[in-house]
């Protein structure tokens, strides 16, 4: 949540990630950075693939398990089931382009070879709480830009 927050207050959708490794300890995190890094991968769960797979020395991370506040969308689903992930755990679900269980379920595919253990929901409330926040929030910004350029 606290990832999330500082990549909402630097101006991207708020969404943070963190892997646990094998020893159960975080060995990754990251925030949304498209806009910051001018990058469509740099989603919070693709930077945090990234570290973790460095600080294992494979990318294979079946040990390890991903936290995340948004289900992911497909380009992330994609990349958790190629890095063999062990466990996903996400807040809220995403109506609009979740990939796990909502809009698709590429885990569960014809598609995915590999069997990946999700559970859904965790702390849904404050995650989709916090979301709905920053978008109002922008929404609100971007009326105030408009009203004020008319």
């Amino acid at each position: 949540m606290a990832l999330a927050t500082q990549a909402g207050a630097a101006g991207e959708v708020p969404v943070g990630a963190v892997i646990v490794g094998p020893e159960g300890h975080c060995i990754a995190e990251g925030e949304n950075r498209r806009e910051r890094d001018r990058d469509p991968t740099a989603h919070a769960e693709i930077l945090a693939l990234r570290v973790a797979s460095q600080a294992i020395q494979s990318w294979r991370l079946h040990e390890c398990s991903l936290y995340v506040t948004l289900e992911p969308c497909p380009m992330c689903a994609g990349a958790i089931i190629q890095a063999r992930l062990g466990l996903l755990v996400y807040g809220a679900s995403d109506p609009k382009t979740g990939a796990i269980r909502t809009v698709l379920n590429l885990p569960d595919s014809p598609c995915s070879f590999h069997k990946l253990t999700v559970v859904p929901g965790i702390h849904e409330t404050m995650c989709r709480q916090q979301l709905q926040a920053w978008f109002a929030q922008r929404r609100q910004h971007q009326k105030a830009r408009r009203d004020a350029s008319s």
